[in-house]
């Protein structure tokens, strides 16, 4: 199955400390992110999803992307602002095909793949 690529924005808590990155595989790289493999996102608690763009091909999403680093924090802050008013962690809504499993009853989540069955079918 080919997947869409996308371009997001992670914030911090507070929303001072954003990430931008591309992807054509979200919940994969959500979890990267939640589990401290990146370390500018770990390092400043950057895990909240709040702002997602598609993109027909990964060419155009890494366009993107750079474009969005690019720009002056304001800018930013403006394009969330129009898309995600009130920031809400958009990672649910993205990830609802994906089931999310506690360990060890901590906070802590993994996405895991629904069965095949549920694209194939």
């Amino acid at each position: 199955m080919a997947r869409q690529p996308v371009v997001y924005i992670l914030a911090s808590p507070n929303g001072r400390a954003l990430y931008i990155g591309v992807t054509t595989d979200l919940g994969r790289r959500l979890d990267e992110h939640r589990r401290g493999t990146s370390i500018h996102t770990t390092h400043y608690n950057i895990t909240r999803l709040v702002y997602i763009e598609s993109h027909e091909n990964t060419l155009d999403a890494i366009e993107r992307e750079k474009q969005l680093k690019r720009w002056r924090r304001e800018k930013k802050i403006a394009l969330i602002d129009a898309a995600n008013p009130e920031w809400l962690d958009l990672s649910s809504e993205v990830l609802e095909d994906q089931e999310f499993v506690a360990v060890n009853g901590c906070n802590e989540m993994i996405f895991v793949e629904p069965p095949c069955e549920t694209f194939c079918g």
